[in-house]
Formats: C-alpha cells, structure tokens, sequence
C-alpha cells in the first residue's frame, strides 16, 4: 500500500486528528487532576475537612476534557458531525428537563466549591449563620452541619449559607469583647456601682488580660464601666470584659449578674424595676364599710 496515497486518503487525516485530540484530552485531564489534587489537600487542611469528600471533583474534570474531547471528534469528522446533530437535538428536551431538576444541587456544590476556596469558616469555629449559632462539625459539598449548644445538629444547604451573613467567633481572633449591661435606680451611687462591677469583674477567672505593654504602663484599665444611657426608670451602665472565647463570655456574663446582684444588695445600690401609677378619672362606689361595691 502507498503511503503517500494513504496519508493524503481524508479518513487517514480524520484518523490523525481524532487521535491528536483522544492524546491531548487524556494529558490535560491527568494535569488538572493533579493541579486539583493539590489545592483540595491544601484547602481541605486548613478548613479541618478529609479530602476525599471533594475527590469527585477530580472525576468532574476528567468528565469535562473527556466530553469536551468526544464534540470535538463529533464536530472534526462529517459523518459524525451528523449523527452528533440527531443525537443533541433529541436529547436536547431531556437535558433541559435534568438541568431544571438539579439546578439546587449544583448551586450547593458550586457554593461548597467556594467554601474550599474562600474559607469563611472552618470545622470546629463557632459561627452565627441566621439564628442558628453553635460549633461546625462537617462540611461536604451538599451541605454544612452545626453542632448548636443544645447538642443538637443543623444541616445547613451551602447555598443558603452563602446567601447569609455569617458571623465568625474562631476565624482570626477567638477573644470576646462582652458587654454586660446593669441598670441601677437614679437614688444610687453611680461610681460605688461602677467600682463594684469592675472588682467583680476583674476577679473572675475568665477574664482576660487584652491591654499591651504600653496601654498597661499608660494605665488603661482592664475593665472598662460606662455609663451609656438614662432609662425610664435607671441609670444604665454597661461593662466591658474580655474572655478568651464566647463560652467563656457566656459563663462569665451569668456569673457576674449573681456576684454583683450580691454586692448591690449588700452596700445599698438598688436595681430598679417599673412602677405603675394608676389614676381614676371617676370615683369608685363605696359600701358602708368604705369598701369598693362589687357591681358583678
């Protein structure tokens, strides 16, 4: 057989180019998964999460080269551009009823795509998202769960949690500013109240040293009291104490109410509660002993 007439045959140079694509498809697809495989490794460590949840990715990219590689042979070979044309059009319906039906599925994936590479949080933090607040205790690309405080378990869509707001207590820094809020009446010492709170305060093992070396030589306290606002009925002070997280904040908060409720008690500050003063536009019908007459 001729070469020179085989190579020049237009089936031989389809055979060449089919080949050339098959070869090209395999080497781009091994060095994504590879490129891949390193960034989830590396992702996957700093969020806490096993790799493997992601693996299938790896094989979504592979699928990708591959389907890419199959229209291309498709579209270089007229025969099988052809048939490929029939073959799309009558799938055509099929794939956008499938496309419809999974449209919440791959936004959940793509949304878990972005946890891995963005980070907002990671296993273990404790985060806010709505009014669920508690430790994370697993991502997958589907969904994130939440261990509450209440040791009961909530399954997050990842789609909804990056529609969220997320408040993160763990991500930089897992100190906590608490403030603490007192009222106590207008007849009170505001500054026998004030240097109670702060003794408290201070004592309690939860608290924190947060000033640097030359905020405690300039003699920044280490609680600070203000006086914040005038109630209807108390003058309102808040505290500001650092613990060296939020369960930490939370004990200290509980704790400090019952120590200084004690020592108000003791020494004379009054914490108020609302009075009510009634007045009657008409008089109230007496009996004969001067008591009010029951009209039922």
């Amino acid at each position: 057989m001729n070469f020179d007439k085989l190579s020049n045959h237009p089936a031989f140079n389809y055979v060449v180019i089919c080949t050339i694509i098959a070869v090209g498809a395999v080497i781009l697809s091994t060095l994504l998964r590879k490129s891949l495989s390193l960034f989830l490794k590396k992702r996957s460590g700093d969020l806490k999460v096993d790799p493997t949840k992601y693996s299938f990715l790896k094989n979504a990219v592979s699928f990708v080269v591959y389907s890419g590689a199959i229209m291309a042979i498709f579209y270089t070979v007229p025969v099988l551009r052809n048939l490929g044309t029939t073959l799309f059009a009558s799938a055509g319906i099929l794939a956008a009823i499938l496309g419809f039906a999974s449209q919440q599925a791959f936004s959940n994936i793509i949304s878990g795509i972005f946890i891995v590479i963005f980070k907002p949080f990671r296993v273990g933090d404790i985060i806010e998202v709505g009014t669920f607040v508690g430790f994370v205790e697993d991502i997958t690309l589907r969904h994130t769960v939440i261990q509450d405080f209440e040791n009961r378990r909530v399954i997050i869509p990842n789609s909804n949690i990056s529609a969220e707001n997320i408040k993160n207590s763990s991500i930089k820094d897992q100190r906590i500013n608490k403030r603490i809020f007192f009222g106590i009446s207008y007849d009170s010492d505001v500054e026998k109240a004030t240097q109670i709170i702060i003794e408290e305060a201070t004592n309690h093992p939860n608290c924190i040293e947060w000033r640097s070396k030359e905020e405690i030589k300039q003699g920044v306290p280490l609680v600070h009291v203000r006086l914040i606002s005038f109630g209807d009925s108390s003058v309102n002070l808040r505290a500001n104490v650092w613990a060296k997280g939020p369960i930490e904040a939370f004990e200290m908060e509980c704790d400090l109410y019952r120590s200084v409720k004690k020592r108000f008690d003791a020494e004379g500050i009054e914490i108020p509660f609302p009075h009510r003063t009634l007045v009657f536009k008409n008089p109230i019908p007496q009996n004969e002993k001067g008591q009010p007459e029951n009209k039922t």
